[in-house]
């Protein structure tokens, strides 16, 4: 650090410990006041019926909690509606992946998409199982609007643009945390956090904070400010740091799927002149907090992608949800049955009662809280509000100037997932099983039968070409994680078979081998690939008559979907080999199958085995032998499927025998075992053209690849497994440095010529794809 530099930091810090601090409950209650009766009352012990539709409907949750070592985090949980498991009233659980494992008080809140009011509950853990956590519940209670308004959190987010901070980062004194890559200009696009804040007496609080532009402002490398205007007089925040001054937040700017966590130890200051800095229409905040921050980084949310909060489409419709003031009505009479000196249990209830009232009790909360907004100085408050609708469409706040006349965001490309059931678990060989798996149909039988005599498709069945793949999504430790699986039955029915060998180090397979039972359900997308016998239909009249099929290990997957499709439905016309290699006697899968297909199909199904442990390694020698005792028809198709080297091997030995390469078909799939490409950790911006025309511009959060960013954002891109697989989301890489998991589809001539997979890509820098230049 230059002196210069020095003499600015030891300006600042002076300046910082001469703010005034308030230290004492009477000083916070002389400036913020004491909460009215009511306020208390609302809050309830038990999670009601109310509350549990909520819950039901909301998919996602901030919660605050500490590690056994004392660590504050706060963060984002969830991804889907009803991601919270409700045992009893005073019960719940929830997948929680990390960091680091909750201890003792913790506490939520809960966010409905296009609604103001949020549902608070605080309690503390109970148990622990993997990434499992069950908390028992201690108090629940309806929170006010005021903070979703302020930030205007569910208005269509602003296109990407690249926000300066207030103060640059080239400013800030010293090297602290808020001089991390990203952070800075995080926090000046961020107008909404979640704050967590605990007790001495072992209760833990988190609430919102939102504000106009940037909700916490930077002072130096490791100092923040968050003005606290006027809400409800809780003060439960303020209390807590009273006594405890640890705390810790999580921040969300609209449109990105990015989270920025911080942790580090707050203050309460009323400086005058540093509240003026944060003043509206000349009104400052009455507080302010101060944060010495310990740590901040910004990192890529499941939970935030999966729920895709700002397409209007995720939206709470009016009806499915109760309307959460009518709600916190109902926790006040329950509150007020308990209290003594409260106004009657049965008088509120009665009133709760009439006709119309929970609509003029909205009427009435929507013209207090444009009151309230006026008052902090908030200037662009809209008269014209729906009853109910507290920040859902336009709500209260008028739209920024750079949202005027953008279209409504439909939600992007639309999301093939098609949710499954496990009908069976069929035991294969010791490393392999079977996954029976069959449509979750909601049509009722009269609405099948339209669609059956409409289009003539069975809305419940599997429909692809013979060895095509489908890609298996499963929620593995509260994240989810996608494998490609080739399909092993035959296409048409109503039950789709995948078999899943177990890969060493493989979380997909681990988990398909150790959790997942009958009953429990997953999602597939698909079919992909161009690894298939001919046309959707075996029977069509340019399928081949005759084939050839080398496979290795679980390679012979898509070969078994061949085989009993094509058995099935072209009688007499066909000629099948299979040459398929396998460890032990053991592990040939489909033992039984084969050999009685093989038997009932004399002269159309040929099966050969080679057992490596009694055989030794299939060879290119073996493979010509083998191949050349066939005598194949001059037009007959060759499909491979295995470990690299039998592929070469059978390349080779095909060349060689003079068979022209389009007739030669290979599949060429990745390990199940994991693979970590080197991730991006800052965030990256990412720009999407279409034939050299811009699409849109979006920022891919630390650990999200390419495909997901754009995805979220609503972008056209195209895919298909997700995986690596399949190529479908290979595009030009017109600028910048991408970096991809391996092994992967691309060639090398394919990787030298400029193309990436989005699905396996991260950035290493500002990037430009073109997805019309496939």
């Amino acid at each position: 650090m230059t002196c210069e530099n020095k003499a600015t930091s030891d300006v600042r810090e002076n300046r910082l410990s001469a703010l005034r601090r308030l230290t004492t409950a009477d000083e916070v209650e002389a400036t913020v006041g004491l909460p009215a009766s009511a306020v208390m009352l609302k809050q309830i012990s038990t999670l009601d019926e109310g509350c549990r539709t909520v819950l039901a409907r909301c998919p996602v949750a901030a919660f605050g909690y500490r590690d056994s070592d004392g660590t504050s985090r706060t963060t984002f949980i969830g991804g889907t509606p009803g991601f919270v498991r409700v045992h009893s009233p005073t019960r719940i659980s929830f997948s929680l992946p990390g960091p680091g494992d909750p201890y003792g008080p913790v506490s939520f809140f809960f966010l409905l998409p296009g609604v103001g009011e949020i549902l608070r509950v605080n309690g503390s853990v109970a148990a622990r199982k993997g990434a499992e956590t069950t908390v028992d519940i201690a108090e629940a209670y309806v929170h006010c609007a005021q903070a979703v308004l302020r930030s205007r959190l569910w208005q269509p987010p602003a296109p990407a643009e690249p926000v300066a901070p207030a103060t640059p980062a080239a400013e800030f004194a010293g090297d602290g945390p808020l001089r991390r890559p990203g952070v800075a200009e995080f926090l000046a696009a961020a107008p909404f956090l979640a704050l967590s804040t605990w007790d001495a007496s072992g209760g833990s609080d988190t609430s919102p904070r939102g504000d106009r532009q940037e909700v916490a402002r930077i002072l130096d490398g490791r100092t923040l400010v968050v003005p606290d205007r006027k809400g409800n007089k809780r003060a439960d925040t303020l209390h807590n740091l009273l006594r405890d001054d640890r705390l810790s937040f999580a921040a969300l700017v609209p449109g990105r799927t990015g989270v920025l966590h911080v942790r580090g130890r707050g203050a309460i200051t009323d400086d005058p002149a540093l509240l003026e800095t944060m003043a509206l229409r000349g009104m400052p905040p009455h507080l302010a907090l101060l944060i010495d921050v310990e740590h901040a980084e910004v990192t890529g949310s499941d939970a935030v992608a999966r729920s895709r909060l700002w397409t209007p489409g995720a939206h709470v419709g009016r009806g499915t949800v109760p309307d959460l003031m009518a709600l916190a009505g109902e926790h006040l009479a329950a509150g007020s049955a308990a209290a003594e000196g409260g106004p009657p249990a049965f008088l509120l209830k009665a009133v709760g009662a009439i006709p119309g009232l929970p609509r003029l009790l909205r009427l009435v909360m929507n013209r207090a809280y444009r009151s309230g907004l006026r008052k902090e100085g908030y200037e662009d408050v809209s008269e014209n509000v729906e009853p109910g609708e507290s920040g859902r469409r336009r709500g209260f706040l008028r739209r920024r100037p750079a949202d005027e006349g953008r279209p409504a965001d439909d939600g992007g490309t639309a999301n093939p997932l098609r949710e499954v059931r496990i009908a069976e678990v069929r035991r294969e060989t010791p490393s392999a099983v079977t996954l029976v798996l069959e449509d979750l149909v909601r049509e009722d039988l009269v609405q099948a039968n339209l669609v059956r005599e409409a289009t003539g498709a069975n809305p419940g069945s599997f429909d692809f070409r013979p060895g095509q793949f489908f890609t298996l999504v499963a929620d593995i430790d509260g994240r989810p994680v996608r494998r490609a699986y080739s399909a092993s039955s035959a296409p048409g029915s109503t039950r789709l078979e995948v078999t899943v060998k177990h890969v060493e180090g493989g979380r997909f397979s681990t988990h398909v081998h150790r959790s997942l039972r009958a009953g429990d359900r997953l999602a597939v997308r698909g079919p992909s690939g161009s690894f298939h016998a001919g046309p959707q239909s075996p029977d069509a009249t340019d399928a081949p008559d005759e084939i050839v099929l080398v496979a290795a290990g679980s390679g012979v997957t898509p070969m078994m979907s061949m085989i009993r499709a094509r058995l099935a439905v072209r009688p007499g016309r066909d000629r099948i080999a299979l040459l398929y290699s396998s460890r032990s006697a053991d592990e040939i899968i489909f033992a039984d199958e084969l050999n009685r297909l093989a038997k009932d199909n004399p002269g159309r199904l040929s099966v050969t085995h080679v057992l490596t442990s009694r055989d030794g390694r299939l060879d290119a020698d073996g493979v010509r032998r083998w191949v050349t005792g066939l005598s194949p028809a001059r037009d007959a198709h060759y499909y491979t499927c295995g470990p690299g080297p039998l592929m070469d091997a059978v390349q080779l030995v095909l060349t060689g025998l003079g068979v022209p390469d389009e007739l030669v078909h290979q599949e060429h799939y990745t390990s199940g075992a994991d693979t970590q490409a080197v991730a991006a950790t800052v965030p990256r911006e990412m720009t999407v053209e279409e034939d050299g025309r811009p699409v849109g511009t979006v920022v891919v959060e630390p650990g999200q690849t390419l495909l997901d960013a754009g995805l979220a954002a609503g972008l056209p891109m195209p895919y298909s497994c997700t995986v690596g697989n399949c190529g479908d989301c290979m595009v030009r890489l017109r600028g910048g440095e991408v970096t991809q998991n391996e092994p992967n589809c691309l060639t090398p001539q394919q990787k030298a010529d400029g193309y990436v997979l989005t699905c396996v890509g991260c950035p290493l820098s500002k990037v430009t794809l073109d997805i019309a230049d496939q």
